[in-house]
């Protein structure tokens, strides 16, 4: 491996424990690091260590597979994962004693059939409309549920569901989801589950009436914003930075035109350094022309289409050299643009900023 990064994504740890303890300070609830799609972009391991020592309860993934790394990796504590398709090795995760989510009686007959006690949790569509059992079939799925522990077939250890809007506190669908979901608690009052949950990041800062036994915390584990501009300031810590080593810097002169398809012409003299990292590496190729970068103390405009594996900047008549840092996001404290600004940059959300980008950027991790 080349000892010179030529482009990297810098992950601090400290940063990960100090969020996980703000925000279970801040609830009075246990919580639940939700570290799934490799930890949004920030290693799942890694992160879930922090986690649990900042004293999350729980850890959440999405996928069987996550849930199962976790344990290889030594995690002994509860766990849930929530999205399967038929055929899936439940056997495995019931015998790693991960917590699985059932959206309907096919999914409980399927844990039944492995013959095994699973520890099983039922989500309950409220109105996202995506995963979990429909209202209508709730009832179903509640009696199937009841049949199943008094078998011995498992134990029903959670009852929950998830926002559509919470990142917008008065959209009308947070009041009628928190309402469904509490007609469902009411439909399974013969459960007894160890914990009821409906609040992510956003609705666990913004709606306290939502956290009920749990909250899930994805995204402001990771020190960025679920809701930007509603959101008060916790003193959040973004952990990752993602920087790259300058590949080169030219003149240009007027009328030359950048990149692909010459979407951007310079309009005067100027010089361009070469970032050696694109869509390849998860670089959105809508932040073409929008994003900025930090080099040599100042933030460089994006000029062109971003390419495979690399983008220009304009760096304004300076000429810093060849191997000079360049921070793409980050924290923000040092003049750098933040997963945030990238977002509003390629016209979406920092999810997908921080989840998407990766591949051939080294991941490092510091603990400051």
């Amino acid at each position: 491996m080349s000892p010179v990064a030529r482009a990297e994504i810098v992950v601090d740890l400290a940063a990960i424990r100090h969020n996980v303890r703000t925000l279970r300070e801040l609830t009075g609830v246990p919580s639940m690091t939700v570290v799934k799609a490799d930890g949004y972009g920030h290693g799942m391991l890694e992160v879930a260590r922090a986690a649990r020592a900042a004293g999350s309860e729980w850890l959440g993934v999405a996928t069987i597979d996550e849930a199962l790394a976790l344990r290889s990796a030594g995690d002994r504590g509860p766990i849930l994962c929530w999205l399967t398709v038929p055929g899936e090795d439940w056997a495995a995760a019931i015998d790693a004693g991960i917590d699985v989510t059932a959206y309907g009686v096919a999914e409980l007959d399927e844990i039944a059939a492995t013959g095994r006690p699973a520890r099983v949790q039922l989500k309950v569509d409220t109105g996202l409309s995506r995963g979990g059992a429909a209202l209508a079939d709730w009832p179903d799925v509640v009696r199937r549920a009841q049949q199943g522990e008094a078998d011995g077939s498992w134990r029903i250890t959670g009852l929950w569901s998830h926002f559509a809007a919470s990142d917008e506190p008065d959209h009308p669908a947070n009041d009628a989801q928190q309402r469904a979901f509490e007609q469902a608690l009411e439909l399974a009052a013969d459960l007894t589950p160890e914990v009821r949950h409906l609040a992510n990041s956003a609705a666990g800062i913004l709606r306290p009436e939502s956290r009920f036994d749990l909250v899930r915390f994805g995204l402001a584990s990771y020190g960025l914003d679920p809701a930007p501009g509603r959101t008060p300031d916790l003193g959040l810590v973004p952990a990752m930075t993602a920087r790259a080593t300058l590949a080169m810097t030219k003149q240009i002169h007027a009328g030359d035109g950048v990149s692909y398809g010459h979407t951007w012409i310079a309009d005067t003299d100027t010089t361009v350094g070469l970032v050696p990292v694109g869509y390849g590496d998860g670089i959105p190729r809508h932040a073409s022309n929008a994003a900025h970068v930090l080099v040599d103390g100042k933030q460089r405009a994006m000029r062109g289409r971003v390419c495979m594996d690399q983008f220009v900047v304009d760096l304004d008549g300076d000429t810093p050299e060849a191997g000079s840092d360049v921070v793409l996001f980050g924290p923000g404290t040092h003049g750098e643009p933040t997963a945030q600004d990238w977002a509003e940059a390629a016209g979406t959300i920092s999810y997908e900023i921080v989840t998407r980008i990766g591949g051939r950027p080294t991941r490092r991790y510091t603990d400051q």
